[in-house]
């Protein structure tokens, strides 16, 4: 049918955009076309997504992975049915599916080790579900270099959230609150970090000067926000570029090994004013 599938999981936010943008480029370069689908992070409606793009007889699938899809039989089902599935940014362990993501540890530790150089040691973390891969790699890095730098992690600086802006605002009203506020808060996504930014206005926190903020995620804007943000800056484009190539040349048959392919991206760290040396 010369039509792909893309089923990602919050439309709403600006990382997904990036890279469906990518897979489209990559996909009209080939002939095909692209149809998404958005699950608003519900298994459930993964499940309706993959069954739809089936009846539509699309030639390939990527997919986000909704944070539960740990039990990854339906996405199975879909690859035995002769269906190609490429999973992007997540991807259940384990499983043997193709795959594009980022070294999610190494952003996240990147960040840790640019914040202890600005003097931070109390550093909050503002962590999406851990039921979801990318959430728990990144609280991963988060822990092994507060452990690294010598002290213990402290639970009590760690809140859960849903990668979202309003849990990402009610988190941070809830640590900064504390008697031992942070000096610093790594939020584990970009809405995420916008939520944290609008509860430092309300509680007339000011940052960097009173605390700093870095994200794991760059946006289009993120850097003509007041303050401009250091970030972690996936290469969403290109990940949705090298998915779709990925998927193709599957269905294609190209000269790949037969084997699950995963490939790896490198994050970047971009420095900006959101960060300052600990206040005295």
């Amino acid at each position: 049918t010369k039509t792909l599938g893309t089923v990602v999981s919050d439309i709403t936010n600006p990382f997904f955009p990036q890279l469906i943008r990518g897979a489209e480029d990559a996909a009209l370069e080939r002939g095909y076309l692209l149809m998404t689908l958005n699950t608003d992070d519900h298994v459930d409606r993964e499940q309706r997504a993959l069954s739809l793009l089936r009846a539509r007889k699309v030639d390939g699938i990527m997919l986000v992975m909704a944070p539960d899809s740990q039990d990854a039989s339906h996405i199975l089902a879909t690859q035995a049915s002769g269906t190609p599935v490429v999973c992007l940014d997540r991807v259940a362990e384990g499983t043997p599916l193709d795959s594009v993501c980022v070294d999610n540890v190494k952003g996240a530790r990147m960040c840790m080790h640019h914040l202890l150089a600005r003097g931070h040691r109390r550093i909050g973390m503002l962590s999406g579900s851990v039921g979801l891969q990318t959430a728990l790699q990144r609280l991963i890095g988060y822990q092994e270099v507060m452990r690294e730098s010598g002290g213990d992690v402290d639970e009590r600086l760690i809140r859960h959230g849903d990668f979202r802006l309003e849990s990402g605002y009610r988190l941070t009203k809830e640590m900064l609150l504390e008697p031992e506020a942070p000096t610093a808060i790594f939020a584990s996504n970009a809405m995420m970090g916008f939520g944290a930014l609008k509860a430092m206005r309300e509680l007339g926190v000011r940052c960097p000067e009173d605390v700093s903020l870095a994200v794991f995620d760059d946006i289009p804007f993120g850097d003509v926000m007041q303050p401009r943000l250091t970030v972690v800056a996936q290469p969403a484009y290109e990940m949705g570029r090298r998915g779709a190539q990925l998927l193709i040349a599957r269905i294609e048959h190209e000269d790949i090994p037969p084997e699950p392919m995963r490939i790896e991206l490198t994050p970047e760290l971009i420095v900006r004013e959101s960060t300052a040396a600990r206040p005295r």
